[in-house]
């Protein structure tokens, strides 16, 4: 190494020798210690899976059906039989179909006259339907029953304006209320019903009411 004439020219010549030396010795270490230090065993990484366990379920057996017994049968009852000895003077009689007479038909139903009468004017009770109210009559049987109700009575008013029939629409059987109604409409004047300007004989439901006057 030669020195230079100048202080710093030898200060940068130094400090890049120091550099190289400095350089070999750390690669001198390493190489020697690569072959000093003895290798390390390494484990191979095994991996596990977890299985789970199995349990084993004991199926019950299918339980066997057995069919229901029968229903034992009820005890017979001893009937006593007839004598079977017939007596041979007891005969029978032969019939003879040609003396067989043939029963007539039953008649036909009587048709009903109740056909509707197309009216320009309906029946009405002369004096209105308080009139009709003022000729019923309450049963006794109804009135200590306090049985109340309406009943509709269905009455064929003529050209004269009387009432030719009735019947019961709706009724209290047993009570004598429908009695007392067709007895009231049967009391009542009417007024018959007119179609156009003379008077027919029409069919018209009228009811009757029946109720008790408070005390």
């Amino acid at each position: 190494m030669q020195l230079q004439p100048y202080q710093h020219a030898n200060l940068k010549l130094r400090s890049r020798q120091y550099v190289e030396l400095a350089t070999m010795i750390v690669l001198g270490l390493f190489v020697v210690g690569f072959y000093m230090v003895p290798l390390f065993d390494t484990t191979p990484l095994v991996t596990e899976a977890y299985i789970a366990p199995i349990e084993n379920i004991e199926i019950p057996p299918e339980t066997q059906q057995f069919e229901k017994p029968p229903a034992p049968a009820r005890p017979t009852v001893p009937i006593e039989s007839e004598s079977e000895d017939i007596d041979e003077a007891l005969t029978i009689e032969e019939t003879e179909f040609a003396a067989f007479e043939v029963m007539d038909e039953p008649p036909p139903p009587p048709m009903s006259d109740m056909i509707f009468v197309p009216y320009d004017e309906p029946p009405e009770p002369i004096g209105g339907y308080g009139a009709l109210q003022r000729n019923v009559i309450y049963p006794d049987l109804a009135r200590e029953a306090e049985i109340e109700g309406r009943i509709i009575v269905k009455a064929q008013i003529g050209k004269d304006g009387q009432v030719r029939k009735t019947l019961i629409l709706q009724g209290m059987p047993g009570t004598g209320l429908d009695e007392s109604a067709v007895e009231a409409v049967q009391k009542t004047k009417w007024k018959p019903a007119y179609q156009r300007d003379r008077p027919v004989t029409v069919w018209i439901s009228v009811p009757v009411n029946f109720q008790l006057k408070s005390t």
